[in-house]
């Protein structure tokens, strides 16, 4: 069975998305003119369903829907179930902060025809719009801001457990009755846990990068990093999975440094740690500056620290909280 743009349906969920959905959906339509693209908007109060008419307007194969329950997860179900035909064998989510290079399209299909797989996934470039999303960015890449995951920033093209979602067969989508729709975050990553456990197969395809735009504000990384640390303690729970070493040191970061709010007291040398703490950030800010070539590179460091944090956070959150019924 060979798969062609025509067998392809594309996905992208939004909310709020007015600053970014048009540069995405024009870097999609003007590489994927045969496959079907569709916007599920999960009630956005911006102008992203207007730049989405809009454009809709001269483009036959954009379609917008709405997505009552804001989840992007069930706004992918939703998509796959009203707008998918029996001809569409391939599903791309796409993620409406990224602009998606010439050919990426193209590249999923072919990974397709070259691997007998379930799934493709891709490495992901971030950068930023702002001085804060830049240094962001810079940090994210490296391996103190992503603990090696392979699909940040890296190169490697082979078979992986999970990576950044591109392409989903849509028979092991289906078969698998696709996203967990419960969950607001790591459902991609929970999803390609069932895929590996079913006997699917995952293939990362560095030559099919995406770049990501960063959000730009602290408040807005802390609630992402929380909410991302909050799906990957479920996630775990779900599936009875033990954290790897990446995903407990901030855990355990969080921790130390909570009891050296107090620990001093009895320890006095346990202030040293949080002044280590500091000092690697300060490391990071000065090495960011240097690499950057800008002072907005400071940023890094406090970025660093504000990610590391709130992903914590939000893992102790749910482990506290306790695994939800229903």
């Amino acid at each position: 069975m060979k798969y062609t743009q025509c067998s392809t349906i594309l996905v992208v969920p939004t909310l709020n998305e007015s600053a970014n959905i048009r540069a995405c959906l024009l870097s999609l339509i003007s590489q994927a003119p045969l496959a079907n693209i569709v916007v599920v908007d999960g009630n956005s109060i911006d102008n992203t369903r207007k730049i989405v008419r809009d454009m809709a307007r001269n483009h036959v194969n954009l379609t917008l829907i709405e997505n009552p329950e804001c989840i992007q997860s069930h706004g992918i179900n939703l998509a796959v179930a009203v707008c998918a035909k029996p001809h569409h064998q391939i599903l791309i989510r796409c993620d409406a902060h990224a602009i998606y290079p010439p050919q990426f399209v193209a590249k999923i299909i072919t990974s397709f025809n070259t691997h007998d797989v379930a799934g493709v996934v891709v490495p992901m470039d971030s950068t930023g719009k702002n001085g804060f999303g830049r240094a962001a960015a810079w940090i994210v890449d490296s391996v103190l801001g992503n603990g090696g995951a392979k699909h940040r920033g890296g190169s490697y093209s082979g078979l992986v457990d999970h990576g950044h979602h591109a392409g989903m067969r849509l028979d092991w989508f289906k078969s698998l009755a696709g996203y967990d729709a419960s969950f607001s975050h790591n459902e991609d990553a929970e999803y390609d846990h069932r895929v590996v456990r079913a006997g699917g197969r995952i293939w990362m395809n560095a030559d099919a990068r995406v770049t990501y735009n960063m959000r730009g504000s602290i408040s807005t990384i802390l609630q992402q990093y929380f909410n991302y640390g909050h799906g990957r303690a479920r996630t775990l729970a779900k599936h009875r999975i033990r954290p790897k070493l990446r995903q407990r040191l901030p855990t355990l970061n969080l921790i130390l440094l909570s009891a050296c709010l107090i620990g001093p007291l009895w320890w006095p040398t346990m202030v040293w740690i949080p002044i280590a703490y500091l000092m690697v950030l300060l490391v990071v800010s000065l090495t960011a500056v240097m690499r950057l070539r800008q002072l907005s590179g400071l940023w890094a460091g406090p970025a660093l620290a504000f990610m590391h944090n709130a992903w914590a956070v939000g893992f102790v959150h749910f482990k506290l909280r306790g695994m939800p019924r229903g």
